[in-house]
């Protein structure tokens, strides 16, 4: 069935083609028919395009773009389930009530509670107060050591700031001490004697002593147990007192009290000084003796404060500031 020139103009409009009543039949279907060729070629280009970009099979094929769209959209609508089920849980779930956070006090016993409260924090305590308070305070059933705890302004990375000296203790240090002389000959006193016996223990990796003491020229032979000996400060030294030739008398001092002490790498020295049994006459020696030690140690090339902050303690019983 033929066209008419109503039916073409319509078909013409609709292709947006500029054609008016005043031309023929023949015109208008000329130019319809030149349009229809025009989209078949431009629909022919856009699909040689996508076939170009796409490959034959795999992830870059039609199929597998398609695929990947498709559970794209499936995670993006699980994700948004997700979060819709969570705001409702959320609105519809109990409040839990916070528990407000308690200090490092709260959380210690009751018996360092009742301890601290006799303790000023805001006060500083002469050497002898702070003393008689720290044996008061002390909340252990057992003899407590008594502990001084000295912040000196050195850095320890300096060679000459770094402190580390030994005394003996005028009142003793309150502790049975085993001492072993790795030397040729037997000393006096010494709980443990001769090399070879010592050798043999440090082979087995058995230490039963608390202080060790070496002659110079038996030095060299313990130089295979540093890494056992150092660690737990029982390698002889010089500056301790340790390595000596007057055996009979390092033997005397230790069993008498000899104590050593070390700048630790924040800057603090930290000293047991007796027990609580001593009393205050007796811990106030100690102390004294420790601070006048310490005191004769201070590096010349230090600027600014020696001694910063000082503190006693007992052992598990509160701290008490010092005044300077």
């Amino acid at each position: 069935m033929a066209k008419t020139k109503v039916d073409l103009l319509t078909e013409a409009k609709e292709l947006k083609l500029n054609v008016t009543a005043k031309n023929t039949v023949a015109e208008i279907t000329e130019a319809i028919a030149a349009a229809n060729e025009v989209n078949v070629s431009d629909t022919k280009t856009e699909s040689q395009v996508k076939t170009a970009t796409t490959a034959k099979a795999g992830k870059r094929s039609v199929k597998g773009i398609e695929e990947s769209e498709a559970k794209a959209q499936k995670i993006e609508k699980q994700h948004h389930r997700d979060e819709s089920i969570e705001a409702e849980t959320a609105d519809q779930a109990p409040k839990q009530p916070v528990k407000p956070t308690r200090t490092r006090l709260e959380r210690r016993s009751k018996g360092y509670r009742k301890a601290a409260e006799q303790v000023d924090k805001t006060k500083l305590y002469s050497l002898k107060e702070a003393l008689e308070l720290a044996t008061k305070t002390s909340p252990t059933k057992f003899d407590a050591s008594v502990e001084l705890h000295i912040n000196l302004g050195v850095d320890p990375r300096q060679a000459d700031q770094n402190i580390r000296s030994s005394l003996v203790l005028p009142a003793g240090t309150g502790k049975t001490v085993r001492v072993a002389v790795f030397a040729d000959d037997k000393a006096e006193g010494a709980d443990l004697n001769g090399v070879d016996d010592i050798i043999k223990q440090l082979e087995k990796g058995q230490i039963n002593f608390d202080t060790l003491i070496a002659t110079p020229a038996n030095m060299a032979k313990l130089g295979k147990y540093a890494r056992l000996l150092g660690p737990r400060g029982l390698m002889p030294n010089p500056k301790s007192g340790t390595v000596t030739t007057d055996v009979a008398k390092a033997v005397q001092e230790a069993k008498a009290g000899r104590v050593e002490y070390r700048v630790d790498s924040t800057g603090i020295v930290h000293l047991s000084i007796g027990k609580v049994s001593f009393g205050g006459d007796k811990l106030l020696k100690n102390a004294t003796a420790v601070m006048d030690s310490i005191k004769s140690n201070k590096p010349q090339s230090l600027k600014g404060n020696y001694i910063k902050t000082i503190h006693i303690t007992t052992t598990m019983g509160p701290s008490v500031k010092v005044e300077l």
